[in-house]
């Protein structure tokens, strides 16, 4: 029998590689039921399904490596980042799907409530929070729906040599702003957002990707510290919250 290696593990999923299988144990199947569906319709490559058993979904793995990891320098080629950002235009290019994503007046009242959750507890300096809820603003406003990823960290996105093999973790996909996606893949990494930028084809508004990457970051510490993760370690949302700060000086 091959090893099995746990990929990621807390309350709410898991994910475990066995061989060339990936098993992914949800509690919520409706996340499941998004993933599924939403790799059914995307324009870009993406994992296999080879069974569903509720609650564990099963699919073969995807050929190359990860694009990158938070907190780490990426290995990949400025032309594979410039793929990952072709990748996702055809992504928000595709017909919408069925099911709404978050709306703009969820993500405010979230922010804001994360936010003064951080200050009243602690967990970071005010100035720290209070200026970057003021850099989210320039993401905090109407845009035109698109298909969306909805997580698309670099970590989801596999490469091979220059190209896109496949696009991972479907769960958070719906209709959304595609400039939050190019900011969660940017995240961490934004000496690559130029290349991902002339790969997406298009303009883009540069401050609101800023925006996002701070809703992200401060939207992000608590969970993951509540989950085990460490969102403090060099190169992560912590840091991202800061390096905003420096960037506006």
């Amino acid at each position: 029998m091959d090893e099995v290696e746990v990929v990621v593990a807390h309350h709410e999923r898991a994910t475990l590689r066995v061989g060339d299988v990936f098993l992914k144990v949800d509690a919520d199947q409706r996340r499941t039921d998004v993933e599924v569906e939403a790799m059914s319709r995307a324009p870009v490559p993406t994992p296999e399904v080879l069974w569903r058993k509720p609650p564990v979904l099963a699919l073969a793995a995807l050929p190359g490596a990860a694009l990158g990891r938070l907190g780490e320098p990426s290995a990949a080629s400025p032309a594979a980042w410039a793929s990952a950002g072709a990748a996702a235009r055809r992504l928000h290019d595709a017909p919408l799907p069925p099911w709404q994503g978050r709306s703009l007046d969820e993500i405010v009242s979230r922010l804001d409530a994360e936010c003064a959750w951080l200050v009243g507890h602690g967990v970071l300096p005010a100035e720290l929070v209070e200026r970057n809820r003021r850099v989210a603003e320039a993401a905090l406003r109407p845009w035109r729906p698109v298909f969306t990823h909805g997580d698309l960290q670099v970590s989801h996105v596999f490469v091979e040599g220059d190209e896109i093999t496949g696009v991972i973790d479907w769960s958070e996909a719906g209709r959304g702003d595609g400039l939050f996606d190019l900011a969660t893949l940017t995240l961490g990494h934004q000496e690559h957002l130029d290349d991902v930028v002339s790969g997406y084809g298009t303009d883009v508004d540069l401050d609101v990707i800023r925006g996002w990457w701070s809703v992200r970051s401060l939207l992000g510490v608590r969970w993951l510290a509540e989950h085990g993760f460490d969102p403090s370690s060099p190169g992560c949302e912590v840091d991202v919250l800061k390096s905003q700060l420096k960037s506006r000086r």
